[in-house]
């Protein structure tokens, strides 16, 4: 029988790439952290997300890692 050309071992989790807003750059791999959420008044709504080495760097927990 004929072996696959495809390496073994490579994960099928997806990777996000986008900012990183602690070094303040482009990272692959970085997940959402922090959500600013925006009532009724003055102030600023959006996400922020940290690659792998900010979140070990400065204690970040992804929020899908956080318990209910």
């Amino acid at each position: 029988m004929a072996e696959g050309t495809q390496t073994e071992g490579t994960p099928n989790t997806p990777s996000a790439f986008g900012y990183c807003a602690w070094h303040k750059g482009h990272s692959r791999g970085v997940r959402l952290v922090r959500v600013h959420e925006q009532g009724s008044g003055p102030g600023t709504a959006g996400s922020m997300f940290a690659c792998h080495p900010c979140q070990i760097a400065h204690g970040l927990v992804p929020l899908a890692d956080r318990p209910l």
